[in-house]
Parts: C-alpha cells; structure tokens; sequence
C-alpha cells in the first residue's frame, strides 16, 4: 500500500462553549475515527478543522493531541495554513515537533490574490521540508482559483523526493481526469488522493489511491464503504453508497463546494449525530440558520442518524 493512501479524514475541532478547544472532545472524535476499520490516517489543521481561526499554538496542540491519541498507529497529517516561508517552517517545526507524521502543504493564500510562478511553489514546498525534514502532501486549490497549480508545476512537484502524495481537489473534472494520468504517468510511485467532499463516487472511479476528506469526520463508515466497492469494481454497490451519502451531503454542501458555512453545517450535523457535544464554531464563523438545522435533523431522522440532543 502506497503511504497516506486510502481514506483519510481532515478532523473537525470539537469546541467548548468559549470557543475554545475541547480537548476530551476531540480525543474522543479521533479515537471514533480511527476505530473505522478502513481508516488510514488523519489530518489535522485542513479547512475543516478551521485552521483559518487557529492560532499557531492551538495548531500545533490539535496535532499533539492526535499524535497522542493515535499513539503510533497511524499517520498523522497535519496542515500548514501560512503566508510567508519563515511563518511556514516555524509552523511546520512545530507539527513535527508535536508529532505529525508528514505536513500538507497549502498554497498561500496571498496567491489566491496574486498568483505565483513555478518557482514560487518549488521554493516554498522545499524550504517547508528543509525546516522539518516530514514527507510532503500536496493540497491543490480548484481550478478557478489563482492559487491552483497547473499541470506543469504539479509533475516539478511530484519529482521532489519529499513530495510523497497528492490532495486533488480540482473541481475541474476534465483537468483533475487529465493531471491524475499525467502524475501517474511520470510519478507512480507518489500517492494521489480526492479531497471532493461534494462528489466522492465521480472523483474516486478515476483511479485514485483514496480520499482525504473532511467529510470523513462526519460519515466514515459510508465512505469506507463507497471505497471499498469501487476498489472491487461493485459500481452498483458504490452507487448504493453514494445515494446514502447524497442526502447528507447536499444539507451539508448543498450544490456548492465546502466552504466554512459548510463545515459549521456538518458541525451541527455532527453534534445532532452524536459525535460531538456541541455545535460551536470559531467567529467569525456563525451557525447555521433554522431552516438548515430543520434540514439537516430531517436528513439524519432519514438516515437512521438522529441523536435525542436537543438542537
């Protein structure tokens, strides 16, 4: 099995009516998590952990109190969210230091404004390796953004040495079936992972070696199982799963991509599922209004899902 394959969810951060961070809570999540038998590993620090509201020591402690948890037993992934090189290894020491197994890198975010040159995103991803010496988990941004990386960039990547897997979410089905065989192509030693929440079964069939997705936080059963049929080549099964899956995911996402209004929706979904204790998000996040919650209980009441909490 190539490393960080297979199903690997970014971690929602259970929070405390403060908004700070509920340590027993997200203990607890990832020792749910984990005992998934089908699940390969964690991210800490994704978007769905809203890294974006972290700061850098409460980074650095979701990733130890994962590493803890886990106690050895599987990898431990954790993002580094930063604008600048400096900021970027300072954080990046930190994971290791806290126990990350390997470090997803994202683009900056100024390049969302901006854009970069190929040498830009070469720099950055070799200077995050020199400052921690932890494999490196490519995160590409959809298409539409100026911080996605073209075709090009993505083979320099995938031949660094530190580079070890791919976290696709291209949002771009003719560039995301197009790069997947041209990174195979030159690279197959390189793992190459979905991250489309919003449509697990198109995104998985194009021979991908797993998904890293937050989604997985909320439904890992039902995307271990989504995987394991499209593995076995059961696409009537597969489309059994994803049918399970679409009511949840569209209270969720909608017909949108994830966005922080949708990780506050799977929050609640979460917490009214049972798996945390409250829905509470990080401003300047809000909560969902009473016409999502009301959408979201029905779904989980259909599922078979719905805790007695109140809402």
């Amino acid at each position: 099995m190539k490393p960080y394959a297979g199903i690997i969810p970014a971690l929602s951060v259970p929070l405390l009516d403060n908004q700070e961070i509920d340590e027993r809570g997200f203990r607890r999540l990832v020792r749910w998590v984990a005992d998934h038998d089908g699940i390969t590993g964690v991210l800490t620090n994704g978007h769905t952990g809203e890294v974006f509201a972290l700061l850098h020591d409460e980074r650095a402690k979701v990733t130890r109190l994962a590493a803890e948890e886990l106690g050895g037993s599987m990898p431990v992934i954790s993002a580094v969210n930063c604008e600048g090189i400096r900021e970027a290894q300072q954080h990046a020491r930190e994971a290791r230091d806290a126990g990350a197994t390997a470090i997803l890198v994202m683009p900056p975010h100024m390049w969302l404004r901006f854009g970069m040159r190929q040498e830009h995103v070469i720099d950055y991803f070799q200077a995050i390796h020199d400052a921690c010496g932890l494999d490196l988990v490519v995160h590409v941004y959809p298409a539409w953004t100026r911080a996605s990386y073209s075709t090009d960039t993505m083979l320099a990547l995938g031949a660094m040495p530190a580079v070890k897997a791919f976290k696709i979410g291209t949002r771009d089905m003719n560039k995301y079936a197009y790069d997947l065989r041209v990174l195979r192509e030159a690279s197959p030693d390189k793992t190459l992972l979905t991250c489309h929440d919003e449509y697990l079964l198109a995104s998985m069939v194009q021979g991908v070696d797993g998904a890293l997705v937050g989604f997985a936080s909320f439904l890992p059963d039902l995307i271990i199982g989504l995987w394991n049929a499209v593995q076995r080549g059961d696409f009537s099964g597969a489309r059994e799963y994803q049918e399970r899956i679409n009511p949840l995911k569209d209270v969720v996402y909608g017909r949108g991509e994830p966005s922080s209004d949708a990780h506050a929706r799977m929050k609640y979904a979460m917490y009214r599922a049972g798996i945390i204790d409250r829905p509470v998000v990080r401003d300047p996040t809000r909560q969902p209004a009473s016409a999502e919650r009301e959408a979201i209980e029905r779904a989980l009441q259909n599922a078979g899902r719905l805790t007695s909490k109140a809402a």
